[in-house]
């Protein structure tokens, strides 16, 4: 089975304001950038993803995640995470209406291609499944087959909400790179030790050295 992956992705400036405590103001941005770019570099690298669409209105991000091939699809709702990933789900499916779609998160900078392949093939299983993050509290991916409404429930203890409306909690072992996503300065320690993509391997050298 091969998936259409939608990625959310806030304005820059906006995102990542957890990281205060690790990030200044000015670094924030670009280390959102950085994330994003290597997640879905590394989505479009796995064999099972036929497709990206990233969900965005900031027209940086959007350049340079089209520059990778993702298809960038305008958060037209402006109405929080849950509806742009609805919106994004319902564009993909118009053009492709039989693909197996999946809702993923935009701060997997370790994110490894045949992790998310064995992810996707253990969600294949199912009509809707999800994989909680590291912390077992949020979710870093939402999965439904060919037909399946998405029913986004992303947000605070997202993984006992999408429980709560059926879909499946699926438990992949060795998958960590699919499960660290990175909202605070223990997360992005985390995924550095995993090792991250380049472009947030050298937003975290900068960091360092900003920090000196």
């Amino acid at each position: 089975m091969q998936w259409s992956l939608v990625i959310p992705l806030k304005p820059l400036a906006l995102a990542k304001s957890r990281l205060a405590d690790t990030a200044a103001d000015g670094l924030r941005p670009g280390l959102a950038l950085a994330f994003a770019q290597d997640t879905v570099a590394a989505a479009l690298a796995c064999p099972a993803v036929l497709d990206v669409a990233v969900v965005t209105d900031d027209v940086v991000a959007g350049r340079e995640l089209a520059a990778l091939g993702a298809r960038i699809v305008a958060d037209e709702p402006r109405d929080g995470l849950n509806t742009a990933l609805a919106h994004a789900a319902a564009v993909v499916r118009a053009t492709r209406p039989d693909s197996a779609l999946a809702a993923l998160n935009a701060d997997l900078p370790a994110l490894r291609p045949g992790e998310l392949a064995r992810v996707l093939e253990a969600a294949a299983e199912f009509p809707r499944a999800f994989l909680p993050d590291a912390a077992a509290i949020g979710t870093t991916l939402l999965a439904v087959a060919p037909g399946q409404e998405l029913l986004p429930a992303f947000g605070i203890d997202s993984r006992a909400r999408h429980r709560a409306s059926g879909a499946a909690e699926l438990r992949v072992e060795a998958v960590d790179s699919v499960r660290q996503d990175v909202d605070t300065g223990e997360d992005l320690r985390a995924a550095l030790a995993l090792g991250v993509g380049p472009r947030t391997a050298a937003a975290a050298a900068h960091l360092l050295t900003a920090g000196q």
